[in-house]
């Protein structure tokens, strides 16, 4: 009789259970059946035991059902579920962009959102477009003009998701990196850097017209320039290193120009030494040949006294 008590509760206590899960089955059923997304009740139980959240699924497909997308079913909000994707945003995403008449479908923003995109956030950037300062940081973007001044510019790109090209397109980064080469050229090509403080939107314009956007994540709507300053006259600290460059090489050549005449100079001395050492060498073979007297060789000895006694003179009056 005890046996018989026990096994009872024990019958009981089971179908308690069954019973208890049961419920929780058939709810989400009956609410998905009332809420106009009917699911199978035994699709709910596959769910529970592919380890699917069942309530999860249900709920995301009465929202869609809701919002008049009737296409999507519990199978694809479960294959991309198991595909470890983010199921809220995913529908969140596909609901806000049929309300503002975006190309968006299912298969599309699970791809974006398996790519680890914000496919919500996204959307919400082509409904409402967002600004990115350029540069991203307190800084500012140095160009330097035809004339040679610097300016510096803080530019203010106005852009929203490009869909189409969200998954593999390029980020911010490379937007903020394109527009600040853009500017630069920009700047560049001017002739004066009054000619960009009196129209910068000019700067807006030619950037603006060079397509950064290509192969982005983004579109550009505007490029504002929201700051501009003038920086340092470059041209003229580059002229003037320049010119210090030109002096020192002239410099140099000149030292080279008076080694080599002080060379020449006592190379000149040296044959001079030389041709005056082979004089008395001369007055004797004359002697000897008698080409040469007496009275001619003390004519020889005056001049030369005559000649080192004025250019001692001449010293002592140049030292006066």
């Amino acid at each position: 009789m005890e046996s018989f008590v026990v096994f009872a509760i024990l019958i009981g206590a089971v179908a308690c259970i069954l019973f208890a899960i049961a419920a929780n089955f058939v709810g989400l059923w009956f609410q998905a059946f009332v809420s106009g997304a009917p699911i199978s009740f035994f699709g709910i139980i596959g769910m529970s035991l592919r380890k699917v959240p069942a309530k999860l699924i249900v709920n995301a497909l009465i929202t869609l059902k809701k919002a008049g997308l009737k296409e999507i079913t519990s199978e694809d909000l479960e294959t991309h579920y198991l595909a470890g994707g983010n199921v809220p945003d995913v529908v969140r995403a596909v609901i806000a962009a049929d309300k503002a008449n975006i190309q968006l479908d299912w298969r599309r923003a699970t791809a974006i959102d398996l790519a680890g995109r914000d496919v919500f956030d996204a959307v919400k950037t082509s409904v409402n477009p967002k600004v990115i300062d350029c540069p991203s940081a307190t800084g500012m973007i140095s160009a330097v003009a035809k004339n040679g001044i610097e300016l510096l510019v803080r530019a203010r790109v106005t852009v929203r998701t490009n869909i189409a090209q969200l998954v593999g397109g390029a980020t911010e980064e490379t937007i903020i990196a394109r527009v600040g080469e853009g500017i630069v050229n920009a700047i560049g090509s001017a002739e004066s850097h009054y000619d960009v403080l009196t129209s910068p939107q000019t700067i807006s314009e030619a950037v603006l017209n060079k397509g950064l956007d290509a192969q982005t994540a983004f579109e550009i709507l505007s490029i504002d320039i929201a700051d501009i300053n003038v920086g340092s006259n470059v041209g003229a600290v580059l002229q003037s290193e320049q010119a210090q460059a030109d002096m020192k090489v002239a410099q140099a050549k000149a030292e080279g120009r008076k080694a080599m005449a002080v060379a020449l100079e006592q190379e000149h001395k040296a044959k001079l030494v030389e041709a005056e050492s082979r004089i008395p060498l001369a007055i004797a073979a004359a002697f000897e040949k008698g080409q040469l007297g007496v009275m001619d060789y003390n004519m020889i000895k005056n001049m030369q006294a005559d000649t080192r006694m004025k250019m001692a003179f001449s010293l002592d009056r140049e030292k006066a």
